[in-house]
């Protein structure tokens, strides 16, 4: 691994506005398949797990970053950025969540760690110059976070597609409780469908809520616990002896 200086995030390169400086800035499928990204073992599970977690509307980018066991530790969601597709912009972007809900690992001798991205978005599943410029800003934001770069997804209407390896399915669908639930609202009950990007999340996941010096994203997956509510009016046991009288 090399290491030097790299300029603030926030700063923009100097020919940012240039089109043919961001071309630059985007990788081909083919050089993605030739960068040595390590395969999922199993895509279908990963994508499943973080849709479920973000249920992810059109122009969601989710970046996750998973252990060895690909079990995701930590996961951001947010809404593209409505410039041009520009790597630059877009590594900026995935540096900002990366270091909102998990912490670099740039002094480990080499990455341990690997960050997916699964980015929603219309149109067909082949690659685009959209696309291109997520591959460079993933592959960048990942070496200034001290992350192995992981899978490229995309999910479009009817599937998904991990490019640059030719793995694809079926677009997750909603699960059965999800269906019971959308029935019994339509049944006449008013009451909102709960969030669901903090239920059933595994162990080891770390989160934004875990340091509590840093803000939480408002797209981070986060676990808490309910407050307990305060008993107030009373104590119970006088209110059962005033019943026995």
């Amino acid at each position: 691994m090399t290491f030097g200086f790299a300029p603030p995030p926030h700063m923009s390169p100097p020919t940012s506005t240039d089109p043919a400086a961001r071309l630059g800035r985007m990788l081909e499928p083919a050089e993605w398949a030739s960068a040595g990204i390590p395969l999922l073992r199993s895509p279908r599970e990963v994508v499943a797990g973080l849709y479920e977690r973000h249920r992810p509307g059109p122009s969601t980018v989710i970046v996750a970053v998973l252990d060895a066991q690909e079990r995701v530790t930590a996961s951001a969601s947010f809404t593209e950025p409505s410039a041009a597709p520009d790597g630059w912009e877009y590594r900026n972007a995935l540096l900002t969540h990366l270091r909102r809900v998990i912490p670099h690992d740039l002094r480990l001798r080499a990455p341990v760690r690997t960050a997916v991205l699964l980015y929603c978005r219309a149109g067909e599943p082949r690659w685009t110059e959209t696309d291109g410029a997520w591959m460079w800003g993933l592959r960048d934001a990942c070496t200034l976070h001290g992350l192995r770069c992981g899978a490229y997804i995309t999910l479009t209407p009817d599937r998904w597609q991990v490019l640059g390896e030719g793995r694809g399915g079926r677009r997750p669908g909603p699960s059965a409780s999800d269906e019971q639930g959308a029935g019994r609202r339509g049944a006449g009950t008013d009451r909102p469908a709960a969030r669901r990007t903090t239920a059933a999340l595994p162990e080891p996941l770390r989160t934004a809520a875990a340091h509590p010096d840093s803000p939480c994203p408002a797209g981070a997956v986060t676990t808490g616990r309910a407050t307990p509510r305060s008993a107030g009016g009373g104590a119970p046991e006088a209110h059962r002896h005033t019943a026995a009288r």
